[in-house]
């Protein structure tokens, strides 16, 4: 498919107009302040503005849902790297070496290439949707339940593969996460599983209570053990608001690695940045050279996930745009504001309405560059939350947390619930047990158990899960080998070091 360059360009003056360009940058700051805040993600962002745009031209009205949507990717890990706290389930991974970072005294480094790496993330996807919107959105649909089975069941293999030296400790964790998203209404049967009697589980637990209790909840209850002791080495030593050359250095190909894929991954329907963000940081742990940095503070432990989930948030607008198929949570909001404003997304959308496409597609380079600029300017503020003593700023997570969890669903079990996952959350930290495959499994659990339900009666038998298409082969090959991956790696370096044996 070839580009029709006039359309490019046209999109691009469009987009350069000044009322877009205030929606652009509104937006996209909103998006950041709203990603910071436990609970309240993009989707949620989306679906509270959508009365703004009633009456808005269309194309504005879908270029400030776009800004909502990226600018919450770079928000959320602010109060990740910040608080150990997640905006939403993709910052999830910049908890695991960028909070190590801002407790080493990183914290303004640790801001700075988390900013960048979206950047350059959200560039190489816009690239990407530039060149790629068709074909990409033809390869997705071949995408069918057996597919997508496989594809969560290779995410949790390579999550659970991170756990160097607790492996079962991993493989328990995923489970109990697994369990967690089968309480509710089973979708196929309407049988009540693991409600209790209680009404407000018929629905399930919404995961994001959870990624709340067992991050912020659980972060400060373990900080409450021991807060007489300082934040970290140097916490007043937050200085440099720029990452180091070595930074960089160890970080510059996990980023150009980490965007592409994060977008091929964005644009598959339902697979997400929290896929997207995982799924990254595990590659470059089995890429790199020292994967025993990773979780204490590795510079690129933090840029691969970073790149991957923005660039995932741009790749799901190709499914949206392309077949009317959301490829997330954020995108599902926004078809229903799209259609309202009386736009149908499908494959007609490039012909009839080339003008805002390729409004929306310019709108969100020049958001991105704007949310770096404003993110960087914003690092020497930022940082400046960990000078709050911690008798008052953990009081201020626990609030915003509750506030956080409320607003999900207005319900008061849910602080019950949030509670329960705090503890469990504590009780994993104490016993070193990994967080990120309960919270990943939680996310995919549902879809995941569909997806092979799905794919059984389809194909009348579980045998053909295994050979259904050459798609499938090549994920139940990456499964087998993201768990052995460890193994085969020690395997190898004890052959080194005792080449006599």
């Amino acid at each position: 498919m070839g580009v029709d360059m006039t359309n490019v360009i046209e999109g691009l003056m469009v987009a350069l107009q000044p009322e877009n360009i205030l929606f652009v940058i509104l937006g996209g700051f909103l998006g950041t302040i709203v990603g910071m805040l436990p609970g309240l993600g993009p989707a949620t962002a989306v679906a509270i503005l959508i009365p703004i745009t009633f009456g808005m031209d269309p194309t504005s009205a879908l270029v400030l849902m776009a800004a909502i949507y990226y600018g919450a990717m770079y928000g959320g890990s602010r109060s990740s790297i910040l608080l150990n706290t997640p905006g939403d389930g993709s910052a999830i991974a910049a908890t695991f070496d960028g909070y190590p970072m801002a407790k080493k005294g990183q914290a303004g480094e640790a801001l700075a290439i988390s900013a960048v790496a979206s950047l350059i993330g959200g560039l190489i996807a816009i690239v990407g949707f530039v060149l790629l919107a068709k074909p990409l959105a033809s390869f997705a649909v071949q995408f069918g339940p057996t597919e997508y089975f496989w594809l969560m069941v290779f995410t949790l293999s390579a999550i659970v593969s991170l756990s160097k030296g607790a492996m079962v400790k991993g493989f328990i964790s995923m489970c109990v996460g697994l369990l967690l998203s089968t309480v509710g209404v089973d979708l196929q049967t309407g049988v009540h599983r693991f409600t209790f009697g209680i009404p407000q589980l018929t629905e399930g637990i919404d995961f994001l209570v959870i990624i709340i209790g067992v991050y912020a909840v659980a972060e400060v209850l373990y900080n409450y053990l021991t807060i007489d002791e300082p934040f970290g080495k140097d916490k007043k030593k937050v200085g440099r608001i720029w990452f180091t050359k070595e930074q960089w250095k160890k970080s510059k190909w996990p980023i150009l690695r980490s965007g592409p894929l994060g977008f091929l991954i964005g644009v598959l329907p339902g697979a997400g940045g929290s896929i997207a963000s995982m799924l990254t940081y595990s590659t470059e742990k089995q890429l790199s050279k020292n994967p025993d940095e990773f979780g204490k503070g590795a510079a690129e432990g933090l840029a691969a996930p970073e790149s991957a989930n923005n660039a995932a948030s741009v790749g799901a607008f190709i499914p949206l745009l392309t077949m009317g198929i959301p490829g997330s949570g954020t995108t599902a909001v926004i078809l229903g504001a799209v259609i309202m404003l009386g736009m149908q997304p499908g494959p007609l959308l490039f012909q009839n309405s080339p003008d805002m496409v390729w409004t929306l597609v310019n709108s969100m380079f020049i958001g991105n560059i704007f949310l770096v600029i404003i993110n960087i300017l914003l690092v020497g503020l930022l940082v400046k939350i960990l000078d709050t003593p911690p008798k008052v700023l953990y009081p201020i997570i626990l609030v915003l947390a509750f506030i956080g969890t409320y607003t999900l669903s207005y319900s008061i079990i849910d602080f019950y619930i949030l509670v329960i996952f705090g503890l469990l959350g504590l009780l994993m930290k104490v016993l070193k047990f990994p967080i990120a495959p309960l919270i990943l499994a939680v996310i995919v659990g549902s879809d995941m158990e569909q997806n092979f339900r799905m794919s059984v009666v389809a194909n009348d038998s579980i045998g053909s899960l295994f050979l259904s298409s050459n798609i499938t082969i090549v994920l139940i090959v990456l499964t087998v080998l993201s768990l052995f991956y460890p193994l085969i790696v020690s395997f190898f370096k004890k052959r080194k070091e005792n080449p006599a044996k």
